[in-house]
């Protein structure tokens, strides 16, 4: 249960929500708070003056005075024309934090909405009924309008939702959840509207995946070391300690500790005449580490958004002050999920290159493509070659989508943020990332099956035998595309995670 206005949000609730179906709960602080908003919106609109959104049109159209006994038909006809949303459904669990972190906002009772609306948005979580959101059509900025009105949508028995996995009309989620539709008064569909939940939920939903995906390249990428007989002495604490970034510290502990007690490394100690191995493993801590202090920055933002109130204008209900302002300029958001992507990119890149190392016998010390009777069996050459693909794509998709803007509403609206859709790709990238990983997991497993009968460490066996369970040792060529995907599942679902866990909460981000 998640007592809503007791506490802040902590990425525990943001990765339970969506992991699957919550319960929450409005605390009587936030129902208080709540109740005075709406009460302070009636009284002002008896004093005659012009609220913006609540007796005057939107964006452009905002010196447009309305009558009022037009303002609930309004509330109700921004919700309808502002659902213009394209494209794919969000996920189920991009939608469900959406809806929680709306509520949690709307829970700080500075933006006019009424009791009823909120405990039907209370219900619609309880319940698991999640309105069908397309995914495009926002720019991050004035909220995420589209996808936002067509989770509006819902409350007022329209639009469609998913009940238990099948796609029903609004009314009849409604039905499913136990409510009435809400009759939406002054100021309660612009704030439903604003705010920059979608953005914010796809880029935590990205930071998420990227989180798992990381933990699972720092045990590749030690698979990877034993595999063509690497060093260890990059990790050594005393090299990190002259240069002290938390990620790179974090990162060459658990590349220490998952390679603590190697046989394959003792095997090596003397009598090796290589020098340095390939920066892809000497300096992975330095790389990976700047990407984990690149997530945990981005962490802090994006939890400091999911706890904010980005609707506007604001009610102060201390002192009746309506104050119209930009916090749903998504700009923040933009720039998290930007470096969340560059971080995302440069995981997959540096993957490959172990990959294409492992594959090269003149650095690896192994089979050409890790094969038995190469030229006979092709081995990894190509699956390397699927990494290369995959590699680029994210490189291409990395390109910053926060220094792009288009001005909106007639140029009322003339700086946005792009946010939604630089959040949006990362879903993508990190499933290229997890297949990248998948590929390299696979490699490195060959790579210590062919060191045999000597042993990795204890957790470098441990990984292995998770790759074995799914993906059998390659005594000749046989289709690849398989196990690729059983192995990136994997990886998605955090089965090597536990090997290196928890890098944002080691980093304070928990």
């Amino acid at each position: 249960m998640i007592a809503i206005g007791e506490r802040p949000l902590d990425l525990a609730d943001i990765r339970a929500a969506l992991a699957g179906p919550i319960t929450v709960a409005l605390s009587d602080g936030a129902r208080a708070r709540i109740l005075r908003s709406a009460e302070t919106v009636k009284r002002l609109l008896a004093a005659g003056g012009a609220i913006y959104g609540v007796n005057t049109g939107f964006g452009k159209l905002a010196r447009t005075r309305i009558a009022m006994a037009d303002l609930d038909r309004l509330q109700v006809n921004i919700v309808r024309s502002h659902a213009a949303g394209v494209g794919a459904p969000l996920c189920q669990g991009v939608t469900r934090l959406i809806l929680l972190m709306k509520l949690n906002a709307l829970a700080h009772g500075a933006s006019g909405i009424s009791p009823a609306a909120m405990e039907a948005l209370a219900a619609l979580i309880n319940r698991d009924v999640l309105p069908v959101i397309p995914g495009q059509g926002s720019v991050g900025a004035s909220g995420d309008l589209a996808p936002l009105a067509h989770m509006s949508l819902v409350l007022i028995g329209e639009g469609e939702a998913l009940v238990k996995d099948r796609r029903v009309s609004g009314a009849d989620a409604l039905g499913a959840a136990g409510v009435a539709p809400v009759a939406l008064g002054p100021k309660e569909g612009l704030a439903l509207l604003n705010g920059t939940q979608v953005s914010t939920a796809l880029a935590l939903s990205g930071l998420v995946a990227a989180e798992r995906n990381a933990e699972a390249a720092i045990v590749a990428g030690a698979m990877s070391v034993d595999a063509v007989m690497g060093s260890d002495t990059p990790f050594d604490p005393r090299i990190h300690a002259l240069r002290p970034h938390p990620g790179q510290i974090l990162a060459a502990s658990h590349y220490r500790r998952l390679l603590a007690g190697s046989q394959i490394r003792a095997s090596h100690l003397e009598n090796d005449d290589r020098v340095q191995d390939p920066y892809s493993f000497r300096c992975q801590p330095q790389v990976m580490g700047a990407c984990l202090d690149l997530l945990s920055h981005a962490a802090r933002t994006l939890m400091i958004e999911a706890n904010a109130v980005s609707d506007n204008p604001l009610v102060f209900a201390e002192d009746g002050a309506v104050l119209s302002g930009g916090n749903f300029h998504a700009e923040p958001v933009a720039f998290a999920a930007d470096i969340i992507a560059m971080a995302v990119a440069e995981m997959g890149s540096l993957s490959e290159r172990r990959i294409a190392a492992l594959i090269d016998s003149s650095i690896s010390l192994l089979p050409p493509f890790l094969i038995r009777n190469p030229g006979l069996n092709s081995g990894f050459m190509i699956p390397q070659c699927t990494a290369a693909a995959l590699m680029s794509e994210n490189k291409q998709m990395s390109h910053p989508a926060s220094v792009d803007s288009a001005p909106t509403s007639a140029n009322q609206e003339d700086h946005v943020s792009m946010a939604t859709h630089g959040a949006r790709r990362l879903g993508p990238m990190n499933a290229n990332l997890s297949r990248i990983l998948a590929i390299e997991l696979m490699a490195a497993a060959e790579g210590i099956d062919f060191r045999r009968p000597l042993a990795s460490s204890a957790l470098i066996e441990q990984a292995h035998r998770i790759v074995r369970a799914t993906s059998a040792k390659r005594d000749e060529d046989r289709e690849f595309a398989t196990d690729t995907e059983a192995i990136a599942t994997l990886v998605e679902q955090g089965s090597f995670a536990k090997l290196a866990p928890d890098l944002l909460g080691d980093l304070g981000c928990g």
